[in-house]
């Protein structure tokens, strides 16, 4: 029996079949962060057919579910975290559900893990007689960008009377039916930032008469990189990305007086984060300054790393084993992708774990935030019943 055939022998056939329908409307209908109203209301119809009650708004245009254990009284807690908001990225993955909004994509598997949540919340609604509890679906919108979501999540107060917390994420460099996962630090931080160079402009003719902002622009993008390459032990990790660049007013003739940049900074400690901060600033104001140009930098604070508390893990994996067995858990160092879900684990204990979507025998596999990304589905029953799974394990009776 195949990993996929474990997880849909736990799944009924029309409860998969649902699942898949949610996840291919989602994927033809995504919505950008902070804009996800159509989604919204489309989830709160599903869950309703479902039977499920009670879903209510959260975080702008979130919802959350509470399913009520019927085994006995309990004020013990779970969330299940659900991302539901696609990337600025126009698809060309080539599947028959693909996009139908230019310039929207499903990038990075939000509808998948919307669609494993909704089943989830239908299976554990199913089973509330075998636990005592309450189990907390969020379905989160803006992890991909400001005001992100998480940290609504955790302002609105949804995990204060929370014990524990699980998100999943699809991961196409793992195969299909295998899952990683471990404990401690499991994503980076990430903060964001806009650099303005402004110099002089002159006619192109004669670029010493003026500054060029393009040119002092190009020298910190080069420069930057040496914070990474040159600053920091290899075993720290760091990642410096510049993400845009444009400036000039679009004619041939004219030395651009103004260039701007927007890039991001990955960090695993907050020592190193920082000093990358710090570091940002001088190079970028000094290399300005070199050039006779000056610049400011706009930085933000973005998420923390997400950090997987040790006995959540092994709840995962008890679970997970079970349903694939050992061979199948792989204890998997974490990635340099961040996630807002941080925020949860700041809150409470909690645990991301990696569901692996990688078929080669699909096609051609493609990483996340690509054009071409794109998610075998046989993964998504096994992902919704972990989900399940290791929520009721939480929330069990005492034996």
């Amino acid at each position: 029996m195949s990993n996929a055939e474990t997880g849909n022998r736990l799944m009924d056939a029309a409860l998969e079949r649902r699942m898949i329908e949610i996840r291919r409307h989602l994927h033809r209908n995504p919505e950008l962060s902070n804009e996800e109203r159509e989604t919204q209301a489309y989830l709160r119809e599903v869950l309703e057919e479902a039977g499920l009650s009670g879903i209510r708004p959260v975080a702008g245009f979130g919802l959350a579910v509470d399913v009520v254990g019927a085994a006995g009284p309990s004020n013990r807690k779970i969330v299940i975290r659900a991302d539901i908001d696609a990337l600025p990225i126009s698809e060309a993955s080539g599947v028959p559900f693909s996009s139908e909004r230019p310039g929207v994509m499903h990038a990075c598997g939000h509808d998948a893990h919307t669609a494993m949540g909704y089943a989830a919340s239908v299976l554990l609604e199913r089973q509330k007689q075998s636990f005592s509890g309450t189990a907390r679906i969020i379905f989160q919108p803006a992890e991909e960008a400001e005001p992100l979501g998480g940290r609504r999540v955790v302002q609105e107060g949804l995990l204060d009377d929370v014990d524990a917390a699980i998100a999943i994420h699809v991961d196409p460099y793992t195969a299909t039916g295998k899952i990683a996962v471990g404990a401690g630090p499991y994503t980076l931080a990430c903060d964001i930032f806009d650099i303005t160079v402004t110099g002089n402009s002159a006619h192109a003719a004669k670029p010493s008469e003026g500054v060029d902002a393009i040119a002092v622009a190009c020298s910190v993008v080069t420069e930057l990189q040496k914070i990474v390459s040159r600053e920091i032990d290899p075993y720290d990790p760091l990642v410096v990305s510049i993400t845009a660049i444009g400036g000039g007013g679009g004619a041939y003739n004219v030395i651009a007086d103004e260039a701007r940049l927007k890039g991001t900074i990955r960090s695993g400690h907050e020592n190193t984060r920082q000093h990358a901060w710090k570091r940002l600033r001088q190079i970028v104001e000094g290399v300005a300054s070199s050039h006779n140009a000056s610049a400011e930098v706009d930085l933000r604070r973005g998420e923390p790393p997400v950090i997987n508390d040790p006995d959540m893990v092994e709840i995962i994996r008890r679970t997970a084993a079970s349903l694939l067995g050992q061979d199948n858990m792989l204890s998997a160092p974490g990635w340099t992708a961040a996630d807002d879900f941080a925020f949860y684990s700041e809150k409470c204990p909690s645990v991301y774990f990696r569901l692996g979507i990688r078929n080669e025998e699909l096609g051609a596999v493609y990483p996340l935030h690509h054009p071409r990304f794109r998610v075998d589905e046989q993964a998504l029953s096994i992902g919704a019943v972990i989900l399940c799974d290791a929520a009721r394990n939480f929330l069990l009776p005492p034996s």
